[in-house]
């Protein structure tokens, strides 16, 4: 979302690139340009301005250590800048009551309904039980898509049919999350087009009758700076505890971000960042800082594959690859498990310096299917023993996979080269815990 920002503040950085110390003249050209960068990115006109008066003012009142060029001191004021901006720190939800009630407000397209069951979904990794209420008695299809969401993330889901009383509904909810059990209930509301003054009573009297924990207003990342308008409306009458930003993975300016913070004083929470069921991540400052400035993020990145890849599997795919047991069965097993971790350029750009090489390369999340057509024409032999898959295979196996010879060919090489290095090093850490028996390097 951020690579046009991205490339523009590195432009900007540019210009103090060999230079010896910071003037006033080079810091106010270099301002300047960032300053450009964040209107072009659909940030207030007042609050880049108030930003670039900060990061000139502290650069100003810095002296550049020897060791550390101009840039890199530009640099780290923007970084730690942008941090502010965003917010600071990461702000948690409050899941404490019984049940802790999360009401979801927003307009119409948002994707406030998908994020009720993302958020459901995220609630319910953590271990706590979960109730989805529907109150959005206006669009047609909304009861029926949190169901089938419902379904597909084993939430269950309240409604009340024929009851057009989103309060009702909503009292009624309350009533069966504690009958259940429920640790969380998430009441999806309704949205309109534009604001309107029924849509913000009826949203008013939610939040009286129900006393929620969180207000999350979720809001569109590519309305540009629409999107804050709304956030302040809608604060003004709702006093939201939070922002989910959704299509963060979009092609989009990303303006909003930087100002919906600064603008309602209210938290980022969390971002959506795809259409799976699993892309809402916790909006983290610092970490969307440093991606907006080229550095990645890889703490994301492993807390990711932490979220999807098993312990015991990961361990035993290890020790098969250091003994050169791995097999095309557990090189599909890896494939699904990386599908499961998001939008494949959205963890490159994770990390450090890749983004950037990616940037203009479009990565389709179908970009597995080649070569998973290609295992799955293998016969379970094959799978197992690759060595035994002679010409004939080959032939065989391009033409049941859709694919040509080459393409065969070429997997079957990567494969046996991946092989061939996770066996040198199986062999270099066996040397390297021989080595620490030895009397001189205990």
């Amino acid at each position: 979302m951020f690579d046009n920002l991205s490339s523009k503040l590195e432009k900007a950085f540019k210009t103090l690139k060999g230079q010896g110390k910071i003037s006033e003249i080079n810091v106010a050209e270099t301002v300047k340009e960032i300053r450009k960068a964040l209107i072009d990115a659909d940030v207030n006109y007042k609050i880049a301005k108030q930003f670039t008066d900060t990061v000139k003012e502290k650069a100003l009142g810095q002296n550049v250590l020897t060791s550390v060029s101009p840039g890199q001191l530009l640099v780290k004021i923007v970084n730690d800048e942008l941090i502010q901006l965003f917010g600071g720190q990461t702000s948690d939800i409050n899941l404490n009551g019984n049940p802790a009630i999360i009401l979801m407000a927003g307009l119409q397209g948002s994707g406030k309904t998908t994020h009720s069951a993302k958020l459901a979904a995220f609630i319910k990794k953590k271990g706590k039980s979960v109730m989805m209420a529907a109150c959005d008695v206006y669009r047609p299809a909304a009861i029926q898509q949190l169901k089938v969401l419902g379904e597909q993330i084993d939430v269950p889901v309240y409604t009340e049919e024929g009851n057009t009383n989103p309060v009702k509904i909503a009292e009624g909810a309350l009533k069966a999350a504690r009958e259940a059990g429920a640790k969380v209930l998430i009441v999806d509301t309704a949205g309109r087009l534009s604001i309107d003054e029924e849509m913000m009573r009826e949203i008013g009297n939610l939040k009286k009758a129900l006393n929620p924990q969180e207000i999350l207003f979720v809001v569109d990342a590519m309305t540009g700076q629409d999107a804050v308008n709304t956030a302040k409306a809608f604060n003004d009458i709702l006093d939201f505890s939070g922002v989910i930003l959704t299509k963060l993975d979009g092609d989009t300016r990303g303006g909003a971000a930087l100002s919906i913070k600064n603008v309602v004083n209210k938290p980022i929470k969390f971002v959506g960042t795809g259409e799976k069921m699993e892309a809402l991540d916790v909006f983290h400052p610092d970490r969307m800082a440093q991606r907006i400035l080229g550095m990645g993020d890889i703490v994301s990145l492993v807390e990711r594959a932490q979220e999807v890849f098993d312990q015991d599997e990961a361990e035993r795919i290890q020790k098969k690859l250091l003994k050169d047991q791995f097999t095309f069965e557990d090189f599909y097993s890896q494939i699904q498990q990386i599908k499961k971790m998001g939008n494949i350029k959205d963890l490159m750009g994770m990390i450090p310096g890749v983004g950037k090489a990616v940037k203009d390369i479009d990565i389709s999340d179908d970009s597995f299917k080649g070569i998973e057509a290609i295992i799955n024409s293998m016969t379970a032999a094959e799978r197992k023993t690759p060595d035994i898959i002679n010409g004939s295979r080959r032939k065989r196996i391009a033409g049941g996979s859709g694919t040509d010879i080459q393409q065969v060919n070429q997997l079957l090489k990567q494969f046996e080269e991946m092989r061939k290095m996770m066996k040198t090093i199986g062999k270099m850490q066996g040397a390297g815990r021989s080595m620490t028996k030895l009397p001189f390097m205990r």
